[in-house]
């Protein structure tokens, strides 16, 4: 049995160690996801012999396990896991299975498992040019509603989140968009204040970068993201107020221009199967669309 344990705040610099080297653009092999969104998922990790190993329970209360990262060879990996949830005498399931994953996997341990597509949790990655420069036909669109914006709200401005006072801001203004936006039965929603509350109130500790625009003073519009990979962005948050014609526009843009130019993609996490979030990222033409799916054993 492998000895899991709750992520705490305190397991950033042993966890961030263990990811030195990962080449996957996946989200979830991130410290600030993995802690942020603990109060939803459960998650518990695992540090052996090099690897970690990661587990966590999804919106059925289900138990999942994710993929094994670090020096174990991936068959030895995986028959760890398999043998923890049979002595826990649970189902095995690994949830967010890149394709890339699936076909070490299956090169390992040819024929013992089956891969089941998983689209609401495939992953957006754009290039950051275009998200900066919004050219072309297609993000046409994108260009007049920031150009609207500007407009409308001739007193905005972008400011990087580099003080207490700023972050104290942001925090205000998430609860006024609470306040307006969220259905109190909707318990996803909820469980999304929870974690972007956790990284403003550890946006420094977590290494976090933010950016927020402001008119005539009050902050509008926020987002929070940190590298993920070496050429790799990752955005974790982006909130506006809605009835601001082009600010989820603006502050896409203005954020990636002056946080991520450096970074050659940003990874803008999944859709959850909302059917109006992913008609917005798709809007935005993603490069590559990053393919997850669930693991399970094939019964014979």
């Amino acid at each position: 049995m492998i000895n899991f344990k709750k992520i705490e705040l305190q397991d950033k610099r042993l966890i961030d160690n263990i990811f030195v080297g990962n080449r996957c653009r996946t989200c979830d092999f991130c410290f600030g996801n993995l802690y942020a969104w603990n109060s939803k998922f459960n998650t518990e990790y695992a540090i052996e012999q090099g690897t970690i190993y990661l587990r966590f329970k999804d919106d059925d209360n289900s138990l999942y396990y994710m993929m094994p990262m670090g020096k174990t060879p991936i068959k030895e990996a995986m028959l760890n896991i398999m043998a923890d949830a049979d002595s826990r005498r649970i189902p095995f399931r690994m949830k967010g299975v890149t394709a890339e994953m699936w076909k070490k996997i299956e090169s390992a341990m040819p024929g013992q498992f089956e891969y089941i597509i998983d689209r609401k949790n495939y992953e957006y990655i754009y290039l950051s040019e275009k998200l900066i420069h919004l050219t072309g036909k297609k993000l046409q669109s994108k260009r007049n509603h920031i150009n609207r914006f500007k407009r409308d709200y001739p007193n905005w401005c972008y400011f990087p989140l580099t003080t207490q006072k700023d972050i104290d801001d942001c925090i205000s203004m998430l609860d006024e968009w609470e306040a307006k936006n969220t259905d109190k039965s909707n318990n996803s929603l909820n469980h999304e204040y929870i974690a972007i509350k956790k990284m403003l109130d550890n946006f420094e500790y977590l290494e976090l970068k933010g950016g927020a625009i402001r008119v005539n003073g009050k902050v509008i519009a926020f987002t929070i993201g940190e590298q993920l990979i070496e050429d790799t962005f990752v955005v974790h948050v982006e909130k506006a107020f809605s009835d601001m014609n082009g600010a989820y526009t603006i502050i896409n843009q203005q954020f990636i221009e002056c946080e991520a130019a450096k970074y050659k993609y940003v990874n803008r996490e999944e859709d959850m199967g909302l059917e109006s979030l992913r008609k917005a990222k798709e809007s935005y033409q993603p490069d590559i669309l990053l393919q997850e799916g669930v693991v399970k054993p094939i019964v014979r």
